[in-house]
């Protein structure tokens, strides 16, 4: 199909042929392109949209054919949520848990807490069974009810992932903040082991001790003497640093090495009564069933003052052998790994936790991903990709090759092993949840069958309304293209294309939008609609209703007229022009009567004309209304005034004068003939005409005659009153309060605003107003009181008044009407020879409004929204000199500007952190000597007052730029753990 333009193009050829008054029906089909073939199928590859019978491309290419089921429906199928058989359950990530969510899969996957924490006596819970099985009404609020209730999902749950949102809330964890892991374990162990140490069963009042609880000493021995000094504690983890060590025994030895304690830090021997010099180690008496191993990957870097992470690969033993470490008793100490848990991610302040746990009953492998969990294949750890993703291009470091047994690692953070035994009853492996925990999950468990049947149901009733769909696509498609002879109707485009796309809902067909000023369909909005059978549309409004419908009468014969209309004489333009501009070159004959034109319209009426043809164009528009991005008529007179004075919007309007009628100035217009006024006439049929007898405008006239007697009035008030004030006027020989004139006491102040504007009048006096009132009141307060001192007058306040000698003072006062005279006097001891001098002011000082003006003033210089304020950073011991504005970024590498800082709210200084890559840490920032150091208080409190140019001094740059990623990513400082969920009381 040819392109949108031509058609439009070939749809009103036949109007440079054809006038106004013989247009046939024939023509107003052409104008509608009714005749223009329809596309097949094939031959498009979009909707032709000039083409009003091309049905190709609007969204029927979908549902033609065979259409797959799934197409119907957007709902997953629900058994993707259900738990597959013989897997884990995985917990919902609820923003950044996911360290909450690798612990509380560690800790399930630990048999004897789980059956220890299933034992835990919950008497609300008991309280709340009925006879029907089910416990109505019941939520746990404690946090051991919350995990027992876990638990239980975890273990019998039918869903494949599970949502730890009430454990959560019952912490206190804030859920979009990531925390510090190890800190979280810490403290929810200890808080589970004081709920736990109040109930009445021994096994369970112990189970934290004997899970993860060990004991070692801290043995300092005196140098001297020998004496051993013991300090046994407990432990629960052991935090060992990683930091120049390659594998776990080596973190281990360090951990237990000897220290000595010299100097300054030597140690004070009982027996020796004094300091001496000694020695000190941990020994380890007695090890946990859980060995938990911190690996102390997150530590606080002394340049940057925050945490980073250390990438360093350790590698660790499948099986431990713990009895080269232990002192003096003879146990088990062989541990085989049970759970590894990795950070992924370079920074210490976000990245992902993930969990690999070794399964009790089956020895197998499981990776915990929030909701995805993985089975390792065959019996071994399998790290694999977990150790690719820190991999950045500041750290290349090769991964070493590991012994078998071994694993290596660079995210490992945490490594729980599980002391070995010689042999596992199949019983104890076995875990049974306690019945009011499992009516619980069962409860839950057939509220998610309910859950899945709705879903399946709401798939089923989609994929049934898009069966029916398409058989009434298929029908209707077919009966769309209508065939010669017969009758036809017009429908929105858009609207076909949303009842071809089955994701919107259908609306009623509106064809109100396509409508022209006489209620028609509009010619411009044929590009808009589809022309389809009547039958069709019969069937289409009847199942979904509508408005306006527009069917073979709706072809405007109004709207193809004027575009017609328009077309013709744009064609005839160029020749009328030349036809008028040489006609007005000859002469009026004596008896031929004119018409008045005016000279800027007759040389630029073609363009006029051009602009007319095409708002005549624009009327014709669905209600008048404006194409986007063209202009309206509104408005356009505007516009026009800012252009220059010979262009105007409507023809002949430079004739007109304020009042309608014919302008006065003869020279702004000329005569023509009516031959010439008749050709105008058929692009302007409604400008405004004058006939060359009509008289010009009579008040005009008036105002004319009265305007020049005023101008003369003024030019002669103006000469009096300059030659009464020439001083004044030229700024000649004018008194000064610094140097006080000999020859008076006393001088006059008026405002300087009224000195202006007379200045002003006695230059231009027919441009300008004659001032009439001196106006001191604006220098008085509400009192009538004297808003200046002397002082004041001498300095910033200069600029508000003006002085006056006694004899100016004089004629002012007869020449302008005066609302209260303000004197200053300067008053002389005469019975004193000290020289001694005093100033004082009529009406006198108001000292309470002159203190409020003083404070309004301080008020607004440190009271601002937008300002610009200057950043100077200094290097060394180099001189704070001003910053030179001129200057830029390029041209002095350390002076940049802060534009439009807000005084009103804390100030912003990480905009100097990206200027000039200083964090805020170690910014040292002054002004005028004094240090900022207040970081809540606004810049107008600091005394930072527009143009103030604040100091910059750096301390000295991190060396460490891998350091500066961690410090970017910090948006507050780390506040832990606050909420008392997790702080025992």
């Amino acid at each position: 199909m040819a392109p949108r333009l031509q058609l439009e193009k070939a749809a009103w050829k036949w109007a440079e042929t054809v006038k106004p008054e013989d247009i046939t029906h024939e023509h107003i089909e052409l104008a509608y392109r009714i005749a223009v073939p329809a596309c097949k199928r094939g031959t498009c590859r979009r909707n032709c949209k000039g083409n009003p019978n091309c049905l190709v491309g609007i969204g029927e290419q979908s549902w033609l054919g065979e259409i797959d089921e799934n197409a119907f429906h957007s709902i997953d199928d629900p058994n993707s949520e259900r738990r597959d058989k013989n897997t884990f359950v995985g917990l919902t990530n609820l923003g950044a848990t996911c360290y909450v969510n690798t612990f509380l899969q560690v800790w399930f996957h630990n048999l004897d807490l789980r059956r220890a924490l299933y034992l835990f006596q919950n008497s609300r819970a008991e309280g709340h069974n009925t006879d029907s099985g089910e416990l109505k009404d019941y939520e746990p609020r404690t946090i051991c009810e919350h995990l027992q209730y876990l638990f239980a999902l975890l273990q019998n749950s039918n869903r494949r992932y599970i949502d730890p949102s009430g454990l959560v809330k019952a912490l206190g964890l804030d859920t979009g903040q990531q925390q510090d892991a190890q800190e979280f374990s810490k403290l929810f162990l200890s808080l589970l082991e004081d709920t736990l140490s109040k109930q009445k069963d021994p096994n369970l009042q112990n189970v934290i001790q004997q899970q993860f609880c060990g004991q070692f000493s801290y043995v300092t021995v005196c140098n001297k003497c020998g004496r051993e000094s013991p300090l046994p504690s407990r432990f629960y983890e052991l935090e060992l640093n990683i930091q120049g060590h390659k594998n776990l025994t080596e973190c281990v030895t360090e951990f237990l090495k000897e220290e000595k304690l010299e100097g300054d830090n030597r140690y004070y021997c009982e027996s020796c009564q004094s300091k001496q010099n000694a020695t000190r180690r941990i020994k380890l008496q007695s090890l946990p069933r859980t060995l938990n191993f911190q690996l102390m990957r997150f530590v606080f870097d002394r340049q940057s003052g925050h945490k980073k992470k250390l990438n360093t690969f350790i590698s660790f033993p499948e099986v431990l052998d713990m009895g080269p470490f232990l002192e003096g008793k003879e146990e088990e100490c062989t541990y085989e790994l049970s759970a590894v848990l990795i950070h992924r991610g370079v920074s210490a302040y976000s990245g992902h936790y993930i969990a690999h746990v070794r399964d009790a009953h089956t020895n197998d492998w499981y990776k915990f991903n929030d909701e995805e969990i993985e089975k390792m294949e065959g019996k071994k750890l399998q790290l694999g990709i977990e150790e690719d993703i820190a991999e950045t291009a500041k750290s290349q470091t090769r991964k070493p090759k590991c012994s078998k047994g071994y694993h290596c690692s660079r995210n490992a953070y945490m490594l729980v092993y599980k002391r070995q035994t010689e042999e596992i009853e199949q019983t104890e492996t076995i875990i049974e949840v306690p019945a009011f925990l499992q009516k619980l999950v069962d409860q839950d468990n057939k509220k998610f069958e309910e859950w899945c049947n709705e879903m399946a149901d709401m798939r089923k009733q989609s994929v049934d309304k898009g069966k029916a769909k398409h058989e009434e696509v298929k029908e209707l498609y077919e009966l769309l293209p209508t065939e010669d002879g017969l009758s036809y109707e017009f429908v929105p485009l858009e609207w076909l294309k949303k009842w071809l796309d089955d994701s919107t809902s259908i609306k009623e067909i509106d064809n109100s939008q396509f409508l022209c000023s006489h209620g028609k369909l509009h010619p411009d909005k044929i590009g808009d609609v589809k022309r389809i059978s009547s039958k069709a549309a019969d069937l289409l409004f009847s199942r979904y209703g509508g408005v306006s419908r527009l069917g073979q009468s709706s072809l405007c014969r109004d709207c193809v007229t004027q575009r017609c209309r328009v077309i013709r004489l744009k064609n005839q333009l160029n020749e009328d022009y030349r036809e008028v501009m040489n006609l007005v070159k000859s002469s009026l004959k004596s008896e031929e009567s004119g018409f008045w034109i005016g000279k800027a319209s007759l040389r630029s009426w073609r363009q006029l004309a051009l602009d007319q043809l095409e708002e005549d164009e624009e009327e014709t528009k669905h209600n008048n209304s404006k194409i986007n991005g063209e202009k309206s008529t509104d408005g356009v007179k505007g516009d026009n005034e800012d252009r220059d004075g010979e262009e105007m919007k409507n023809f002949n309007e430079d004739i007109l004068c304020y009042h309608g009628g014919l302008n006065i100035l003869e020279n702004d217009r000329r005569v023509v003939s009516a031959e010439v006024w008749n050709k105008l006439r058929m692009y302007f049929p409604r400008a405004p005409e004058f006939t060359q007898n009509n008289e010009a405008c009579q008040q005009c006239m008036r105002l004319e005659r009265e305007g020049k007697e005023n101008e003369a009035l003024n030019r002669m008030m103006a000469n009096e009153q300059k030659s009464s004030l020439l001083n004044l006027f030229q700024e000649k020989n004018r008194p000064t309060l610094q140097k006080w004139p000999q020859e008076t006491d006393v001088l006059y102040i008026v405002p300087h605003y009224f000195v202006d504007e007379w200045r002003k009048f006695i230059r231009r006096p027919a441009k300008s107003n004659p001032v009439s009132n001196v106006g001191n009141s604006l220098l008085l307060c509400p009192h009538g009181g004297f808003m200046f001192t002397y002082d004041s007058m001498l300095q910033g306040d200069a600029q508000h008044i003006a002085l006056l000698w006694p004899a100016e003072w004089e004629v002012i006062s007869k020449m302008f009407l005066v609302d209260q005279a303000i004197s200053i006097c300067q008053i002389r001891d005469k019975t004193q020879d000290n020289g001694i001098v005093q100033y004082q002011t009529h009406p006198d000082l108001c000292r309470e409004c002159r203190e409020g003006f003083i404070f309004q003033q301080q008020r607004d210089m440190r009271e601002y929204a937008q300002a610009t304020v200057y950043v100077r950073k200094v290097i060394d011991k180099k001189r704070e000199s001003a910053p030179e504005f001129s200057v830029s970024g390029s041209d002095v590498e350390d002076e940049r500007e802060e534009p439009k800082m807000d005084g009103e709210k804390d100030p912003d200084f990480s905009q100097i952190m990206h200027a000039f890559s200083v964090a805020p840490f170690d910014q040292n920032l002054s002004i005028d000597g004094r240090c900022l150091t207040d970081d809540s208080a606004t810049l107008g409190s600091l005394g930072v007052i527009p143009e103030s140019i604040i100091c910059l001094k750096a301390d000295e740059p991190i060396a460490d730029y891998a350091a500066m990623d961690d410090v970017y990513q910090v948006c507050m400082p780390e506040e832990g753990f606050k909420d008392p969920g997790l702080l025992v009381q």
